[in-house]
């Protein structure tokens, strides 16, 4: 295989949930275009690659020229609840559903011994912060049902036991296990409407 084309492929393959396979179909669907399409991708690839930057308040990806994101700086948000999630694709799943109407925390992964991510790994030292200049009064974990989400979800609210806020967590719907790219948006609903307080 021509280098060039094999360390593309290479490089396709290490996205997320995208194998060898997959990241063949999509490297030669690109050559093979016509259209222009691969030198459009990768300018809009470099131009969001210099300009995206992390949210200084929640986390969430926004153009460079702001210090804070669409979500944060949207007056019309609801205030009092934040809503703690683990990525910017758990913001985009409950958006899309339209049961939250708050303003989010992106922790940026999840706590695991596996992976190795620790406390440090994560967004979580500017929540307290948050809480006292934004007066929040609810934090809504938000989390996947798994053995890394519940442990998440433990070590924040120990972190936060000083800051006076009440802690609810998604109600049924959410499988044991269960991750937010998979549930659809009435599961979601009913699962986001029935939070429990814990």
């Amino acid at each position: 295989m021509n280098p060039k084309i094999e360390k593309l492929i290479k490089q396709f393959a290490k996205l997320p949930r995208v194998g060898g396979r997959a990241a063949q179909r999509i490297v030669l669907a690109l050559l093979q275009d016509k259209t222009g399409r691969a030198i459009t991708l990768a300018a809009a690839l470099a131009d969001a690659a210099e300009s995206i930057r992390p949210c200084v308040a929640c986390g969430c990806l926004t153009d460079a020229e702001f210090s804070s994101c669409e979500f944060c700086r949207d007056a019309g948000r609801a205030t009092g609840q934040l809503c703690v999630v683990r990525d910017l694709g758990d913001v985009w799943t409950l958006e899309k559903s339209g049961v939250f109407h708050g303003r989010y925390h992106i922790l940026g992964g999840l706590l695991s011994g596996a992976a190795g991510t620790t406390p440090d790994d994560l967004n979580i030292k500017t929540l307290p912060g948050r809480i006292h200049d934004e007066s929040i009064t609810e934090i809504i974990f938000v989390l996947p049902n798994t053995v890394e989400g519940k442990t998440t979800q433990h070590y924040v609210k120990n972190e936060l036991k000083n800051c006076n806020v009440e802690f609810s967590e998604l109600a049924s719907g959410v499988p044991l296990g269960g991750d937010l790219d998979y549930i659809d948006d009435g599961t979601l609903s009913l699962a986001f409407g029935r939070r429990e307080k814990i």
